[in-house]
């Protein structure tokens, strides 16, 4: 079945570009009449990735914490939790100064904005780009939730973990008597990775309608408009991979190559679709195929969705900086680094926010005296840089919590890495979707 869904969900992004490329090309007239039909085409395209991801919402919340709960009581004790978070919020904190300040140092190198020469905008102009200023206080009221109904309903997975902490603590220190309660989560989580089978296999289909309905409206000339930043940035990216998976290689060893092979499935959903949130559930799940025990790989991920954005960190400084190059505005070495610390205190404070990168860089814009109009050079392709950022943060929180797993006493025997279908559409089709325990 996995290894099936993947060979689907190539071939629905290979239809996808053919028939958004075909169809732009056969009504792009240039006219505005022309652009209106090919966004209302788009539109329909947009149908199917909007019920994918809206099926991936109504999933995450019980999905995070049943796995949450259920992770922390295995754990046993409180002073094991405590540890847990200790190492995951450090990685967070090395992998996320790594990623800005190799995004400072290779835009710097490659210089993708030098010779555009924008000209400066009216002092009064934006990108229309709400924003608002970090603030401390208001980011840790935010992450204690004031209802667990409200905090579920709107996936606001930082409060959802706060809440499954409480629960979890508590079943463990009532004992016995919670075993009931253990259970029947237990059983949740088995259901609830049931469900998110069911979910996946409409993930092809969602794949097709989100890469043809980009490619209609806007069609292939908007790539080559700005082609030289792009290849820029996705050789930032591939240059952080190798980075994090040469880090990864020194604290587990040559498993890193077999931790790309589990991950392959996700990691091409959150690329495709360029969401996070839908590669999360099938994370979990090759994430026990390889040996990451439950209670650690549950408790990590979701801290990392909100912490662990190194895709989304990268993307950063190089955006402002590549934004400065193309205003001719010249940065001194101090006042880039002082923009790497701010971008890295501000893009903390912005979980669950839509597009929640270019919001960031909106607000910090200003801060550096750049005009943040200049996001109207990159909003056009936004959504192809999103693709290689939203892989990258799942492959640097597949990372992080293979690496605490190893310093929390090493991995589970593995798991195969697919299912052969026969045996998945069987009875036993329950021990391949569910943790172990």
């Amino acid at each position: 079945m996995a290894k099936r869904l993947t060979l689907f969900i190539v071939i629905g992004l290979l239809l996808g570009v053919v028939v958004g490329l075909a169809i732009n090309g056969w009504l792009d007239d240039g006219s505005a009449a022309a652009a209106a039909r090919l966004k209302g085409i788009a539109g329909y395209f947009a149908i199917g990735t909007t019920i994918f991801l809206r099926l991936i919402k109504m999933i995450i919340a019980p999905l995070v914490f049943a796995t949450l709960v259920s992770g922390i009581t295995q754990m046993g004790d409180t002073s094991a939790l405590g540890r847990v978070g200790a190492k995951a919020i450090g990685w967070f904190v090395s992998a996320s100064l790594l990623s800005l300040g190799l995004g400072l140092i290779l835009v710097n190198l490659i210089r993708p904005g030098v010779g555009i020469n924008l000209p400066l905008p009216p002092v009064d102009a934006d990108a229309g780009i709400a924003t608002a200023a970090f603030s401390l206080d208001k980011f840790i009221t935010y992450i204690v939730p004031a209802s667990m109904v409200e905090a579920m309903a709107t996936n606001e997975i930082l409060q959802i973990v706060v809440f499954s902490i409480f629960v979890g603590v508590a079943i463990t220190a009532v004992g016995e008597r919670a075993a009931p309660l253990t259970r029947a989560i237990d059983g949740l989580v088995a259901v609830m990775l049931r469900i998110t089978d069911y979910v996946m296999r409409v993930a092809p289909l969602a794949v097709f309608c989100a890469v043809a309905a980009t490619l209609t409206e806007r069609g292939a000339g908007v790539i080559g408009q700005l082609a030289f930043f792009m290849g820029s940035f996705y050789l930032a990216l591939l240059c952080l991979w190798a980075i994090l998976l040469g880090i990864g290689f020194l604290f587990i060893g040559p498993r890193i190559r077999d931790l790309i092979r589990y991950v392959r499935e996700p990691l091409l959903v959150a690329f495709t679709t360029a969401s996070s949130e839908a590669a999360y559930p099938r994370m979990l799940e090759a994430l026990d195929k390889f040996g990451v025990p439950p209670r650690i790989a549950s408790f990590v991920l979701p801290l990392g969705y909100s912490f662990n954005l190194d895709g989304s960190m990268i993307y950063m400084t190089f955006a402002s900086l590549f934004i400065a190059q193309a205003y001719g505005i010249d940065l001194p070495l101090g006042t880039q680094i002082a923009m790497l610390l701010f971008l890295m205190i501000s893009s903390k404070g912005i979980a669950g926010v839509p597009r929640a990168s270019l919001v960031v860089i909106a607000a910090v814009l200003p801060v550096f005296k750049i005009p943040e109009a200049g996001l109207l050079l990159i909003l056009a392709i936004d959504h192809f840089l999103d693709m290689g950022r939203t892989a990258t943060n799942v492959i640097g929180n597949a990372v992080a919590a293979s690496v605490v797993a190893k310093w929390e006493g090493g991995f589970d025997p593995r798991e195969p890495a697919t299912i052969d279908p026969a045996v998945a559409e069987g009875p036993a089709a329950p021990a391949a979707t569910s943790f172990r325990h």
